[in-house]
């Protein structure tokens, strides 16, 4: 197969998205597969790598971090050369044109969905009024352009409900030899360490983070949370955290340096209620450090009883949360958070995705596509 994915905002510093992509990616190229990854650059350039073939796109910064390309005919052209048999597409916005592309052709379309956008849409302008309308219109025509959504949580999943989506089921997978408790060693000085790794942007929730270990801390605990990652809302944490033991650090360069982080700290907080899945959950469980999250979104699905614990998305029940947590600390628990991590190989991803693309590969050529005529077998 010949398999192009497709997506906007991934850059030097980018998180979950990027891992998702390029874990898929090695994994299609490792099976023997023909990978093609067009995301937007600084220029136009064509790479031929170990990874696949990478092609930029030139498009403008929307971001200090992230471009975005606003040409779709730029990615159709792309598309044309390298003629693809499947397409995957990580992005909802100037890149689902490609699915008429695709239908014209009867190439085979999945919309991966990274983000529930009722809930990053109502977190970015701070309002649930219209957000509803909006989103639930731009996913039924979604759902009506693709042969097949992916969304890889129950909770994902729920957006989808009524739209006539043809929904797969694929949650994400951890790199357990590189997250591995092995990676950082504790030191029992009486301070419960907290940490959080992900962007400092509302719609990842840092300031339930922040504000949790603030709460904390008037308690009377002794605890640090240090925070990995970078973003616009830096100024705003340190506003919350006031003169409360807590630290940003920055983006960490590297999943090896990043597992050696986490590895070291007593709990992980990633609280986002919004969260489609949490790839930040499952590398800290693997690294058998247990989670505290919110009990609403993705994130919570991944955490169960011997891992973790659970709050409503407002510090004092996260507090509460980490309160319960605390008296059962030590090698059973990081025991079981390890083991909660290792029913999600990425191996068990890379299957599902390369067995729905092959499906789609072979099914497009005969079937009636939405409207257009069936084509022979073996022709693109």
């Amino acid at each position: 197969m010949r398999i192009a994915q497709l997506a906007n905002f991934v850059g030097p510093t980018s998180g979950g998205m990027k891992v998702v992509i390029e874990a898929l990616g090695q994994g299609y190229v490792d099976a023997g597969h023909t990978r093609i990854f067009v995301a937007p650059g600084e220029r136009d350039l064509i790479t031929e790598t170990e990874a696949g073939i990478i092609v930029q796109v030139r498009a403008p910064k929307l971001t200090d971090q992230y471009r975005m390309i606003f040409q779709p005919w730029r990615v159709l052209d792309v598309l044309d050369r390298f003629r693809p048999t499947t397409i995957e597409v990580s992005d909802k916005w100037t890149l689902s044109p490609a699915a008429g592309w695709a239908a014209k052709r009867s190439v085979g379309s999945v919309l991966f969905s990274h983000e529930r956008l009722s809930d990053m849409l109502a977190m970015f302008v701070r309002s649930q009024f219209g957000v509803e309308a909006i989103v639930g219109g731009l996913n039924r025509r979604l759902a009506k352009n693709f042969d097949a959504v992916v969304v890889t949580s129950r909770f994902a999943e729920e957006e989808f409900d009524n739209t006539g989506a043809s929904l797969a089921l694929v949650p994400l997978g951890v790199d357990l030899a590189t997250f591995h408790p092995s990676k950082g060693a504790r030191q029992d000085d009486g301070v419960l360490k907290l940490c959080y790794v992900g962007r400092l942007s509302h719609e990842k929730s840092p300031q339930l983070a922040v504000a949790t270990a603030v709460e904390l801390h008037r308690r009377g605990h002794r605890v640090r949370l240090d925070l990995y990652g970078t973003g616009p809302d830096q100024a705003e944490l340190e506003a919350i955290a006031g003169n409360a033991p807590v630290f940003f650090h920055g983006f960490v360069a590297g999943r090896d340096r990043v597992a050696r982080r986490i590895a070291e700290h007593d709990v992980s907080l990633s609280v986002c209620p919004a969260e489609t899945f949490g790839l930040a959950v499952l590398e800290a469980l693997a690294c058998g450090t247990p989670v505290v999250t919110a009990n609403r979104g993705g994130a919570s699905e991944l955490v169960d009883a011997t891992s973790g614990e659970w709050g409503d998305p407002n510090p004092l029940s996260l507090a509460d949360a980490v309160e319960r947590l605390m008296p059962r600390l030590g090698p059973e628990l990081r025991a079981a958070a390890r083991a909660r991590a290792e029913r999600y190989p990425w191996q068990r991803t890379i299957d599902a995705m390369l067995d729905l693309h092959a499906q789609l590969a072979d099914e497009v050529p005969y079937r009636k596509l939405k409207g257009f005529a069936r084509k022979p077998k073996g022709v693109l």
